[in-house]
């Protein structure tokens, strides 16, 4: 069972496989590992206490950043990732990245952003599409169309508390004027806008 994997320098933590939606981009899709694991697929979920071990085996100094980012959206695991990164930042200055879908309040049915303050350095949350419709056609989330008006909900809120906030796009399936929408509603949520190349492998 891999928890921890180096991509492109970068440390990476993968806490969990689940995820509430099914995106059509999405590496798993595609394969079974990413960087140095052959395989993200977990037979369970580690425990907070196994990942940190995980972790720390590491020399932390050796990594740019660390991220929260596998086969899965490590919001899932709301309270094991946040403990994780207090612990982290307990012992090193590493940077602290969360990737994810965006769409923890609807995950916990709560508002989340506060959770974050002064744990993570940076979230980057793929927002993929310029309306409600577009983004359930690609992104198939079990929240329907609620699922992009929560995630720029999420990106307001939690700008407040989180020094970097991304939001971005893949260059698939979307028009330059789509691209262009999306980026306008990333500069109203106050978050810096990013388009990421589509990777089939």
């Amino acid at each position: 069972m891999i928890i921890s994997y180096v991509y492109e320098g970068k440390l990476y933590i993968n806490l969990t496989n689940r995820c509430p939606n099914a995106c059509e981009f999405c590496l798993r899709t595609h394969g079974d590992g990413v960087g140095d694991a052959p395989s993200l697929w977990l037979e369970r979920e580690p425990t907070r206490e196994e990942a940190l071990r995980d972790i720390l085996a590491r020399d932390l100094t050796q990594y740019p950043e660390l991220v929260f980012c596998g086969y899965g959206e490590p919001t899932c695991r709301l309270e094991d990732m946040l403990w994780l990164c207090q612990k982290i930042r307990e012992v090193s200055p590493i940077s602290i990245r969360v990737n994810t879908n965006g769409l923890c309040d609807l995950i916990h049915n709560r508002s989340t952003a506060r959770d974050f303050d002064g744990l993570v350095d940076t979230i980057s949350i793929s927002l993929n599409a310029p309306t409600p419709e577009k983004y359930d056609a690609i992104c198939h989330s079990q929240y329907g169309l609620e699922a992009l008006p929560a995630i720029l909900r999420f990106t307001r809120s939690v700008s407040f508390f989180v020094p970097q906030v991304v939001l971005s796009v893949v260059d698939k399936d979307l028009t330059r004027r789509e691209v262009a929408e999306c980026e306008r509603l990333c500069k109203a949520a106050g978050a810096i806008f990013r388009v990421r190349q589509y990777i089939e492998d």
